[in-house]
């Protein structure tokens, strides 16, 4: 999956970019503790990456 979709399914979620840091995109929830780090590259995220932010994200579909 490319971070750019990711990006996307994050913020329709609610999710707001909060900062950009060199090569990651940090994203937070208004109710939702946690800081989403997303790198940002035009190649696939590993399939690894990607469930770990789905999973803190409360992310399950897309």
């Amino acid at each position: 999956m490319q971070s750019r979709l990711l990006i996307k399914a994050l913020q329709e979620a609610g999710w707001v970019l909060d900062r950009i840091t060199c090569s990651h995109h940090i994203f937070t929830h208004r109710y939702n503790p946690y800081t989403i780090p997303v790198p940002h590259s035009k190649k696939d995220l590993p399939l690894g990456t990607v469930r770990s932010i789905r999973k803190r994200a409360g992310l399950f579909q897309f």
